[in-house]
């Protein structure tokens, strides 16, 4: 990564004056620039890190003269200062650059990773439209943008600097498969050898993600938008359907370097969430037979919930990631779930403990019996770590309450 993003800057140094002139570029007049340039989409097959796992997409440019240059929007830097957290906080910025295409194709050869190409049938004008808003993309106070994972990515600012030159909304079918997918299904399908990486997914993204979408705004996978190319369509100024994608062309194939195997179901979270079930359930039959709470049991579970519950706490709160917000697991996880770590060891903080325990007991049920209401899609992994919490609150405030009317009588 950090070879191809020093390539890119390095070369976007160098070339990036051939995008930067007027459409003519180099004393060509413009129309004959857009009757010989070809301009063509191009579709990365999946790799194994988890970023690459919808694959990716670009711009292919060839002028006349020979250049040959691809504009990625995909490049970004690991390097950069506080880049875990802008990332997290939703400030997580891109950079669309150009460089040789040969260096785009070998990066991705080397990793095992497909390339196609999809050329645009575009007309002269709408030709020269694409060249200049590609050009304005690369001028210095331009090239940087903020990315949204679902909605302004490597894969829809391409699509839309089309659909800006052309004038119209590119149609697009989505395979029948997809028919009625929310933005996270598209993410668990491609994500299911995945697991753990779609389960923090689901714990940070709420509600947002989990409505209905169009086939267009399926293109936010540019694995799904490489299946509507061929058959991707606008109106033309005669009020025509015209196909707008030519011939596929092939340009390496998928070898090894895609998706990872399936993560066996032992590792998964689900086996990891049954086997936390059946340990809880295991120390609430033995508390309850000898009316004595293990609180190490409710001190670690809680400090993980509670550490869970501040990271959603800020995604909710402070960051700006249009998805995260409203997420209803915000109940079960937050910050208030350390009061128990916190206070459960203390004599005089016990009432406290117990407070927190039925106020937890109850939100955790409304939750349970009110989460169809809320719109947002669980994984299915979260249910037996919410009967793990239900457990051992339920078993807290009945052995607390035995022990009281014992201490009465």
């Amino acid at each position: 990564m950090r070879f191809i993003i020093t390539c890119a800057i390095l070369v976007y140094t160098a070339f990036g004056s051939l995008f930067a002139a007027e459409p003519g570029m180099a004393g060509t007049s413009s129309d004959t620039v857009a009757d010989s340039v070809r301009i063509s989409m191009i579709i990365c097959t999946p790799g194994s890190d988890i970023y690459e796992l919808e694959g990716h997409a670009a711009l292919r440019v060839q002028f006349p003269d020979g250049r040959d240059m691809a504009v990625n929007y995909g490049i970004f830097d690991f390097d950069a200062p506080n880049f875990v957290y802008r990332f997290v906080k939703g400030e997580t910025d891109y950079m669309v650059a150009a460089y040789p295409f040969a260096y785009f194709l070998e990066s991705y050869r080397r990793d095992g990773r497909g390339v196609v190409e999809y050329p645009l049938e575009l007309t002269k004008e709408e030709s020269i439209r694409l060249l200049d808003l590609i050009r304005r993309n690369l001028l210095p106070e331009n090239r940087v943008y903020r990315y949204n994972y679902v909605k302004d990515n490597c894969s829809t600012r391409p699509l839309r600097l089309v659909e800006q030159a052309v004038g119209d909304t590119i149609r697009l079918n989505a395979p029948a498969i997809t028919e009625g997918w929310t933005f996270r299904d598209a993410m668990r399908y491609y994500h299911r050898n995945y697991p753990w990486y779609q389960f923090g997914i689901d714990l940070a993204l709420g509600s947002g993600i989990d409505y209905p979408i169009s086939d267009h705004e399926k293109a936010f996978s540019p694995h799904l938008l490489m299946t509507m190319l061929p058959g991707a369509s606008v109106t033309d100024s005669h009020v025509a359907i015209r196909k707008i994608v030519g011939e596929q062309i092939n340009h390496c194939p998928q070898t090894d370097g895609g998706p990872l195997d399936p993560t066996p179901w032992f590792l998964t979270p689900m086996a990891f969430s049954l086997i936390l079930l059946f340990g809880v359930g295991i120390v609430a039959v033995y508390d309850l037979r000898r009316k004595h709470i293990s609180r190490w049991a409710d001190a670690c579970y809680m400090s993980l919930a509670g550490l869970a519950g501040c990271v959603i706490a800020f995604l909710v709160f402070v960051s700006v990631h249009e998805a995260t917000s409203p997420n209803w697991l915000i109940v079960w996880l937050n910050p208030l779930c350390l009061i128990v770590p916190g206070c459960i060891f203390i004599k005089k903080c016990r009432r406290l403990v117990l407070f927190y325990e039925f106020l937890n007991f109850v939100a955790l049920f409304l939750l349970c019996v009110l989460w169809p209401l809320t719109g947002q899609h669980a994984n299915m992994a979260f249910w037996p770590l919410i009967a793990a919490d239900l457990i051992l609150s339920a078993r807290y405030i009945y052995i607390t309450a035995s022990c009281a009317k014992k201490s009465i009588q």
